[in-house]
């Protein structure tokens, strides 16, 4: 079968020709780049990655296939996605099928067969920005016509695309510690570390507020993960703000970690190109131990203002570019984190968070 053409076009003008994978077809998004050696399907379903088309800097995509129990939602989250070598012949004997067919299925659009080197050094240095891919038009006039519609990420509100519409359980029923958790956009993954740890979650949507997440009487809350500019979140913050002023336990990651900063005066950004792998190295400096990290997130918490608030105290830094990673309200049983601790798969070394967050609410 004659492989077809696909087209990537990043917002400067930016070309590259290639070979269409997954769905035939045309996509947009902020184009990013994960530098995670292995698990390609827990990333493309991971909500946070909504409205972006992923570039995988790993060679070889698609070699293991796909299995249902390996998604981190219930369908891929990413808009396109980008790749060196695709196969689509998987060797894994427990693998369902292959990743063509998971990509075909769920109608998103990619490409094969360029130089992913070159295109990650261009990200790296121009920054995050938006892309189209097709394998339907060859136009490139047209092409640049449809990649000036799609609206830039800064400024986006996604957290109430992806989350939950109707409050669900996960859990034992009779469990002795009932955790709230405001679905911003969370992984599987963040459930089953509360779960293992004996801990019942009732996910609500993200537009819950404080009050009705009251009425189930958790003993602790959480902030999950998730897409677009915690900026114009101004829903979630109060959220935030009224479960610290009521000093419940509450823990964040990722996008809750920048909720919650928001909510204690902090300020966030959108960074150049973002953190997006397996491999991040992170300090603690509560205990002075470094932990590699998995990390997604485009938008950052400023680190000049954590030095101008007495409140707070940054107890994480990330060891490559001296970015906030975690940060704790010293007044108040709240901390947060920037990076993924539940990281399925991938390093396990922050795993202690979870464990850290149920002695909280148990003190």
């Amino acid at each position: 079968m004659e492989k077809k053409t696909a087209i990537l076009m990043l917002q400067d003008g930016t070309t590259y020709k290639g070979t269409a994978i997954g769905a035939i077809g045309t996509t947009t998004g902020e184009i990013c780049f994960n530098t995670s050696m292995t698990g390609y399907q827990e990333i493309y379903t991971d909500p946070s990655y909504y409205g972006q088309i992923i570039v995988n800097t790993v060679s070889h995509i698609g070699n293991y296939g796909t299995v249902h129990n390996e998604n981190e939602s219930a369908k891929p989250q990413i808009n396109g996605l980008v790749v060196k070598s695709f196969s689509s012949v998987y060797s894994r004997n427990t693998a369902e099928g292959s990743l063509q067919d998971y990509l075909e299925n769920a109608n998103l659009v990619g490409i094969a067969d360029i130089d992913t080197r070159e295109l990650v050094r261009h990200i790296r240095q121009k920054g995050a920005m938006n892309a189209i891919i097709t394998s339907e038009i060859s136009d490139l006039d047209e092409i640049k016509k449809k990649l000036k519609a799609t609206p830039d990420m800064e400024g986006l509100e996604l957290s109430s695309v992806v989350c939950t519409k109707e409050p669900y359980s996960v859990g034992d029923p009779h469990a002795a510690v009932k955790v709230a958790v405001l679905d911003l956009g969370i992984k599987k993954s963040i459930l089953d570390n509360f779960t293992s740890r004996g801990m019942l979650c009732k996910v609500f949507p993200s537009n819950t507020t404080f009050e009705q997440m009251k009425q189930w009487k958790p003993d602790g809350y959480f902030l999950s993960n998730g897409p677009g500019d915690p900026a114009v979140m101004d829903y979630a913050v109060e959220t935030a703000k009224q479960i610290l002023e009521a000093d419940k336990p509450l823990f964040g990651i990722c996008l809750g970690h920048q909720v919650i900063s928001r909510a204690v005066g902090l300020s966030t950004y959108k960074m150049h190109h973002g953190h997006r792998g397996a491999n991040h190295p992170v300090k603690n400096l509560i205990s002075g131990r470094s932990e590699i990290t998995s990390q997604n997130h485009g938008f950052a918490v400023d680190m000049d203002s954590i030095k101008k608030n007495d409140n707070i105290e940054l107890t994480h830094i990330n060891l490559n570019d001296d970015t906030v990673e975690g940060i704790k309200v010293l007044d108040k049983k709240a901390f947060s984190i920037q990076y993924h601790p539940e990281a399925s798969p991938g390093p396990h070394d922050s795993r202690y968070l979870f464990t850290r967050f149920l002695e909280l609410i148990q003190d």
